[in-house]
């Protein structure tokens, strides 16, 4: 997608590792509350106008139903979570008064409930008071499969949200949950006014013309929205922090391209904040070390550009049932073509040709990546190592033969392949790369490059959700410090099709029992080794089983920031908006 995502500048390892303690740790090493690094603005809207620049434009200003990190960024400026996290993995409260642990007796011993305590006086944009009902209402819109929320894999495990009084609500998960900020945090957590929002649950959350002009609880509201180009914010006069925001205004622009967005930073100087410019190193660099108006911000987490194959039949003469997750597709429900495909793919030429072998990204052939639930035993799997001539073999061997045009056939269906991905320099140059490589092992490769802000949607034919398509390639966003839930989006029950309105997570449309097992013992298993291994266990798998080809660690944000610019704090585990309120000159 950036399908989820984020950053700044600690070192992967080390973030990986602080953030992998939060998210399995015993209850004797519970997240404790953590303040802001930010310093606060002096004077509420004396900042003018903060000018942003996502070249992906926003189509919908609702996190719980976004196509892609350009929807949930912008709508988090607006709506809040109970809790954020901050580039250390570390929980910092936001509607919540305080972070829940074991140690302050708000979470249960047996990691079952978790208490949390509001803040009071909190309103909304539109002065109207925020409680507990709000935080209710926000589960069961999220929770019913019908409202078919992007958010809804952060349901998993939970029994039920309800209201202990008017400044506190009880997570209760069906089982132990050694991540029990799991719910109503980060990137999925985004509280909605149980009032704005009572019309849009379940099937109208489709039809929701709230989405549009949200009001929250944040920083910023809206003024204007035009989708697919230009939001215009006013600061929040009812933002619960009398010096904050300090900018009066936001112009949010979107569209265009990441190379334009990176020249209107360093070379410029027209926008204050230009997101994901995924621009080739070589280009990137010398733009920002020679700019006197902006700096570059990056930071590594898990965020993975990958290869992912469809599992499901993506032939329009399927009609309805095109890309369901019940079909078969002709030639990848063939392991040996998987593997073969893998093993064409050049990461090593991409990272250095690209990336700026660490600059902007690294290979990997992993699905997760840093600390201790890394796996290291993808190095020695043959679908990790580029190798033309065992590609070739492999598909022999299996009985797909080429023909006269070079392109192999077997049973009548040939290795006709539509690889596409969103429109931008990089990932048009990795197309190119992945294309001569598969063409050598006997595919035929048809490229197609759809708008960003159409490629990240759920409602179009050529969106990665739908997938119409036989490979795509994105990257995933980041997510909160939860390893179980990263996992999770392969699980049986997140394959996309129509039944969820194309809005789960789990795009390859996999399904594997054992693979469900695995996942469903992490997410209850509160000791940290125990649970690093689990985590290996289901990269493997996703390696291995070739449901997904890795091709380069991304840093998570890759953003310019003008050099007037004050208290800009990045995480790599939630949206780059989570401390906009902060945000100063």
């Amino acid at each position: 997608m950036e399908k989820r995502y984020l950053r700044r500048g600690l070192a992967l390892a080390v973030t990986a590792s602080i953030a992998l303690a939060a998210c399995t740790q015993t209850p004797a090493t519970s997240p404790a509350p953590s303040a802001s690094a930010s310093t606060a603005p002096v004077a509420r809207g004396a900042g003018g106008d903060l000018k942003i620049l996502y070249w992906q434009a926003p189509t919908i200003l609702n996190g719980h139903q976004s196509g892609g990190t350009k929807d949930s960024d912008a709508s988090r400026v607006i709506l809040e979570p109970l809790a954020a996290f901050d580039n250390s993995g570390a929980p910092i409260p936001r509607l919540a008064a305080e972070i829940p642990t074991v140690a302050n007796g708000s979470v249960s011993a047996d990691l079952t409930t978790v208490t949390w305590k509001l803040k009071t006086g909190v309103k909304y944009s539109d002065g109207s008071p925020f409680s507990a009902d709000d935080v209710v209402f926000t589960y069961t819109y999220m929770c019913d499969e019908k409202t078919a929320a992007t958010t809804f894999g952060a349901c998993e495990n939970v029994k039920s949200v309800t209201k202990k009084d008017a400044n506190t609500v009880v997570v209760t998960y069906a089982d132990a949950n050694p991540f029990y900020l799991q719910w109503g945090t980060g990137t999925q957590g985004e509280i909605l006014s149980s009032v704005a929002w009572k019309d849009c649950l379940a099937e109208k959350a489709k039809t929701c013309a709230t989405d549009q002009k949200p009001i929250g609880t944040g920083p910023y509201k809206v003024r204007e929205f035009k989708p697919g180009d230009t939001i215009l914010l006013d600061m929040n006069e009812n933002y619960r922090e009398a010096t904050k925001p300090f900018f009066k205004t936001v112009t949010w622009k979107g569209g265009g391209d990441a190379t334009a967005a990176a020249r209107a930073v360093f070379q410029t100087g027209d926008i204050d904040y230009g997101w994901n410019l995924q621009v080739e190193a070589t280009v990137l660099r010398g733009m920002a070390t020679s700019s006197t108006t902006g700096d570059l911000k990056s930071v590594y987490s898990n965020s993975i550009e990958r290869l992912v194959l469809n599992r499901a039949d993506p032939s329009a003469s399927l009609g309805d049932k095109r890309s369901e997750p019940d079909t078969k597709h002709p030639y990848f429900s063939d392991k040996a073509v998987r593997r073969a495909l893998a093993m064409a793919t050049d990461r090593k030429t991409v990272a250095e040709q690209i990336y700026g072998n660490g600059l902007t990204g690294r290979t990997s052939c992993n699905a997760w990546n840093g600390g201790d639930a890394e796996s290291k035993n993808t190095a020695n799997l043959d679908v990790c190592k580029f190798d033309l001539a065992a590609a070739n073999a492999e598909l022999d061997k299996a009985g797909w033969v080429k023909g006269s045009d070079g392109v192999r056939a077997k049973g009548g269906v040939r290795l006709e392949m539509l690889y596409q991905t969103s429109v931008n320099p990089v990932r048009q140059k990795n197309q190119d790369i992945n294309k001569a490589n598969w063409e050598k092992i006997g595919f035929k490769v048809t490229l197609k490059s759809v708008d960003a802000g159409v490629f990240f949607t759920n409602t179009s034919p050529d969106g990665y959700a739908k997938f119409f398509a036989d490979v795509e390639e994105f990257a995933n966003s980041a997510g909160p410090p939860d390893i179980a839930s990263f996992f999770n989006d392969w699980t049986c029950k997140q394959a996309v099709g129509k039944a969820n309105n194309w809005n789960n997570n789990g795009n390859e449309r996999y399904c594997n029992p054992d693979y469900d097992k695995i996942v469903d013992q992490l997410r209850k298993e509160a000791d940290r080794t125990k649970a690093n291994a689990l985590a290996i266990q289901a990269n493997d798998i996703l390696v291995s089983d070739v449901v997904i080809i890795p091709l380069i660690n991304r840093t998570s944000a890759t953003s310019g920031v003008s050099k007037s610019m004050k208290n800009v704090e990045l995480s790599g585990w939630d949206s780059e908006m989570w401390d906009i309120a902060n945000w100063a000159k």
